[in-house]
């Protein structure tokens, strides 16, 4: 599969997140994505910056401002399709799309265990938050920081296997079936 061959197909293949996609598929288009948020990312640095200059006894202060407005649109245009061919690449190694969203939905947990293990532990310590950083909170933090820095790179390491051979219960290999 080619560079364009792989675009045209998570393009037209936008909301699909049944059966499978191989490797070329998934990182062609994960490099289309890197190119447009590049040439985005240019487009705002160019455009949509605002420098501002302040000085003040002897101290001068440079500060350069920008809402983005290329980058969200390139990325609203692209998530969708990326979560779909990621959710596919998953399928083609022999594993549930769902793990695509592995380290989202650890974030998201992660989120909730700190903020009502904190608010609970605030309770029985006078309501201040320095219990963050002492005592048994520190048991929950630390696992936390591992499996929020492991996951994606696990994830990364499951999109970059090979294509599982013959059929799976996902559909037939795509380097199998005649084009």
């Amino acid at each position: 599969m080619t560079f364009s061959e792989a675009v045209r197909t998570c393009f037209s293949k936008f909301f699909t997140f049944s059966g499978r996609a191989s490797r070329p598929e998934y990182w062609f288009f994960f490099l289309f994505i890197v190119i447009w948020n590049l040439i985005a990312g240019i487009i705002d640095w160019q455009f949509f910056t605002q420098v501002s200059v302040t000085e003040s006894d002897e101290v001068k202060s440079v500060t350069a401002t920008s809402s983005q407005p290329v980058q969200s649109i390139v990325g609203l245009i692209v998530f969708f399709p990326h979560l779909a061919v990621a959710w596919r690449r998953m399928h083609d190694t022999g594993r549930s799309g769902l793990y695509a969203l592995l380290p989202i939905l650890l974030i998201l947990g992660a989120f909730a265990v700190l903020i009502f293990g904190i608010g609970l532990a605030s309770q029985f310590h006078g309501g201040t938050l320095d219990i963050l950083f002492t005592r048994a909170t520190l048991l929950i933090v630390i696992p936390t920081l591992i499996v929020l820095v492991v996951s994606p790179l696990l994830v990364l390491w499951w999109l970059t296997r090979p294509s599982q051979p013959g059929t799976n219960q996902y559909g037939p290999n795509p380097h199998e079936v005649a084009q």
